[in-house]
């Protein structure tokens, strides 16, 4: 379908379908024609005040390091911004805090990318032991390709704070903690002081993602799992959100969302997703229900959580089976297609924007729809129904069987021959016939 051009990020499509035993909305966001995306693209990150082809920071901290650079920078303030035509996803003028950013190429990326391209601006908390090596990689332009957004400037983050998730508050850390030498050197990293951190640097926020989860023992069965195992999932990947909003709803502006992110191990089973994840997940899911409502009603702050497929990020590799995982979703979802991390980052945006101000409390499914699906039809119970196939898994099918077709026909052409079953003046009229079957 091709969206208007109009500037932002256009939402050409929104199905809401809201189930009567849990409030889950399905929608289908930020589509783009090819011809109309770059277009739209240039005309939001203009309107929004982000210049192109620009060096990175203009002030970039953690803790005490600090440099200084030329940026592109996403304005966020009290300033007078006029409104776009159309239907737009405008976030001008607002903050947004990513928890979970260690890299280039997870989910949290690409929200903070689809969040930065719509005008927010993008503080980050990023995993202790992780820092140094992310820090880095962005001074040194590592990571310059992949913040390219699609009208060629540069997502700017405007600060990196560092960030364990597991501690509320500097009492709640052990000493062996304290004393590992991959948390030497930074300082104020308990949610409670980044929260404190971030208020006096600016002094409030607008939008909170939480894009982290750890499950120590996430390649054991359920059976198998130990209770500190089980316990320290449910703290990394559940908790730990509860506690980021607790601490920052307080400086969150009204009228704010927060946006985390689950998987549908949380109610179908993944066999390989184990060590409690899965449990951690439909906690998340249950917690997101219930904090809708208590920060909705005390706060006026938006809270839903985002379904996401499977992606092959570094992260997901751990889990051993992603690849697998990826291969079957494009063989059965509805839309047979690889998802991209830019996809839930348009959803994010979308979920952010004013445009979902009565979405709340809710699981927002961005998996191809492979949510809806009751069985696998890549099975071969279902090999004589006529299922449509896409035309990528075609072209991938089609040359595939030709192989092992032909290899299949020279194998038994030339046991037949070998075993004296055609003669001579057979073989081209055997090989013709061969041929027509296969």
């Amino acid at each position: 379908m091709a969206a208007t051009s109009t500037p932002g990020m256009l939402m050409t499509t929104i199905n809401s379908c809201l189930s009567s035993s849990r409030n889950r909305v399905m929608t289908s966001t930020a589509n783009f024609s090819a011809e109309h995306k770059e277009a739209s693209w240039t005309r939001l990150t203009s309107s929004s005040h982000i210049s192109s082809r620009q060096p990175f920071f203009q002030s970039f901290t953690s803790g005490n390091v600090k440099f200084q650079k030329v940026v592109t920078r996403a304005v966020s303030g009290a300033a007078e911004y006029k409104p776009l035509p159309g239907l737009p996803v405008d976030l001008r003028g607002k903050r947004a805090f990513i928890a979970g950013i260690a890299d280039d190429n997870g989910y949290g990326w690409a929200i903070a990318k689809s969040l930065a391209a719509a005008g927010a601006e993008i503080l980050v908390g990023t995993w202790v032991p992780a820092l140094n090596i992310f820090e880095s990689s962005l001074r040194r332009g590592k990571f310059d390709e992949s913040r390219k957004l699609p009208d060629g400037s540069l997502m700017e983050i405007t600060k990196v704070y560092p960030l364990d998730a597991v501690y509320d508050n500097p009492e709640d850390v052990p000493d062996d903690v304290k004393a590992n030498k991959r948390y030497a050197g930074s300082s104020n990293w308990t949610v409670q002081e980044v929260v404190e951190s971030v208020k006096q640097d600016f002094g409030s926020i607008d939008i909170l993602v939480h894009s982290l989860a750890n499950g120590p023992e996430v390649s054991k069965p359920l059976l198998e799992t130990s209770r500190n195992g089980y316990l320290a999932a449910i703290s990394a990947s559940s908790y730990s959100f509860v506690s980021l909003l607790k601490h920052f709803v307080p400086i969150m502006n009204p009228g704010g969302a927060s946006i985390s992110l689950t998987y549908i191990a949380s109610e179908r089973i993944i066999p390989g997703y184990g060590g409690g994840m899965s449990s951690a997940k439909a906690a998340l899911e249950s917690d997101t229900q219930v904090l809708a409502f208590e920060a909705g009603r005390k706060h006026k702050i938006r809270v839903n959580t985002i379904s996401a497929g499977p992606l092959r990020s570094r992260a997901a590799k751990a889990i051993g089976f992603i690849d697998m995982m990826i291969d079957y979703s494009s063989a059965n979802a509805p839309l047979q297609k690889e998802l991209s991390a830019e996809e839930v980052g348009n959803a994010a945006a979308f979920l952010a924007s004013p445009l979902a101000s009565a979405i709340t409390g809710a699981v927002v499914y961005v998996d191809n729809g492979l949510n809806a699906m009751g069985v696998g039809v890549d099975s071969p119970i279902f090999e004589n129904l006529d299922i449509p196939k896409g035309k990528e898994l075609q072209d991938i099918e089609r040359p595939t069987m030709v192989v092992v077709k032909r290899a299949f026909l020279n194998s038994l052409y030339e046991w037949l021959v070998k075993r004296a079953f055609l003669n001579s003046l057979y073989e081209p009229l055997a090989a013709a016939i061969l041929l027509q079957v296969f």
